[in-house]
């Protein structure tokens, strides 16, 4: 996510090249192959990405969207849409999390909107047609806060 939100102001400058001052700057708490591989899909897939963001949040153009939003839900989608390795409820409650601790006051309620609305709007999360390895990943999910208003799968 640091590497996409500082991309984001440096566009002329190689996302790899961000992303590994990053990982040595926190080597020892980081994923280095998850990091290239998602800052990687999610620079190729960019302009789907924007889209998506797009069309969930259509009152909010892609270029007026706070940079540390459009970098969370970037990653969130990829790995929502994109990736799929890891259960829906558990990226957008990360998503949501990292919103609170980086992002503007309303931040984390606009990631999670945008994020509930691909959700519930993704077939392939809803009830008839849900993943077995969603509702097997699912067991394993921590109960969220009330606060959070997630999506419900079950409704």
């Amino acid at each position: 996510m640091q590497s996409l939100y500082e991309s984001d102001f440096r566009s002329d400058s190689n996302i790899y090249d961000i992303a590994n001052r990053n990982i040595s700057a926190y080597q020892e708490e980081c994923d280095k192959t998850y990091i290239h591989k998602c800052v990687g899909e999610v620079i190729k897939n960019l302009k789907k990405i924007d889209k998506i963001i797009s069309d969930a949040a259509p009152e909010w153009p892609i270029d007026q969207i706070a940079k540390i939003d459009k970098a969370i839900l970037r990653v969130a989608i990829y790995e929502l849409l994109f990736s799929r390795d890891i259960p829906p409820k558990v990226v957008i409650n990360e998503a949501v999390e990292i919103a609170k601790i980086y992002g503007s006051e309303n931040s984390s309620k606009f990631v999670n909107g945008v994020l509930g609305t691909l959700f519930k709007n993704d077939p392939r999360y809803s009830q008839d047609g849900i993943d077995d390895n969603i509702v097997e990943a699912e067991q394993d999910i921590p109960e969220y806060n009330d606060d959070i208003n997630l999506i419900d799968i079950n409704k």
